[in-house]
């Protein structure tokens, strides 16, 4: 009775009983050790056979989900003893009593102080500015400043003349023009000074033209 013929398990080609690979697709039929063992009853199963590699990849990955879960279960169990640990050896704080040892302070009545305001500063003295009469029944000389038209006022010329006071004028006054022969009536006169000669009067010039009044001229008064 002759031997059944068989066929590689991958291409379908005839192969010996005793041979080892497959003629055509090169195909291990047969061999000794674990892994040619495994290859053949893998080929007997199934007709497509990836090599003989597909076995030491298959152990590492084995090796791999074993190493793994290992890893995993010893996380697990190290956590939960870590946090028995903690509950067990947790134990309340002994609560010490603090005593306050400062003596206490006498307080004393606060008595309000009355403040007695400061007197204001003084005011300083200022010398009265008044304005200048000139004097009865003399001549002299003194210095116009400014005529103004009797139509408009004694005050409007007394203001001028208080203005040349303040401007730093000394023997300031205002004259009634009708009164003095050597003067045009009909004018109030804002005179300074009071001089016996012109030459005095001259040199009374220059320090009206200092304080603003530069169109200042010497002019007699004659009573």
């Amino acid at each position: 009775m002759s031997e059944p013929t068989a066929q590689c398990p991958r291409c379908g080609a005839t192969v010996e009983p005793d041979q080892e690979y497959c003629l055509d697709c090169g195909l291990r039929l047969r061999g000794e050790g674990v892994v040619p063992t495994l290859a053949v009853g893998w080929q007997r199963r199934l007709r497509w056979y990836p090599g003989d590699w597909v076995w030491p990849s298959l152990l590492a990955l084995i090796v791999a989900t074993l190493s793994a879960a290992g890893a995993i279960l010893w996380t697990r169990d190290a956590n939960s003893a870590s946090a028995t640990t903690l509950v067990g050896d947790t134990a309340p704080l002994p609560t010490v009593a603090t005593t306050d040892t400062t003596p206490p302070t006498s307080q004393e009545p606060t008595v309000p102080t009355r403040t007695t305001p400061a007197p204001p500063p003084p005011r300083p003295q200022t010398a009265r500015r008044a304005l200048t009469d000139w004097p009865e029944g003399r001549s002299g000389w003194t210095l116009v400043l400014a005529s103004l038209p009797t139509s408009s006022g004694r005050p409007a010329a007394a203001a001028k003349a208080r203005a040349a006071l303040r401007a730093g004028l000394s023997k300031v006054g205002v004259l009634d023009s009708s009164k003095y022969s050597s003067l045009h009536p009909g004018y109030y006169v804002v005179f300074s000074g009071i001089y016996a000669s012109i030459g005095d009067a001259q040199d009374a010039v220059s320090q009206a033209a200092r304080a603003g009044y530069e169109n200042a001229y010497a002019r007699r008064v004659t009573s």
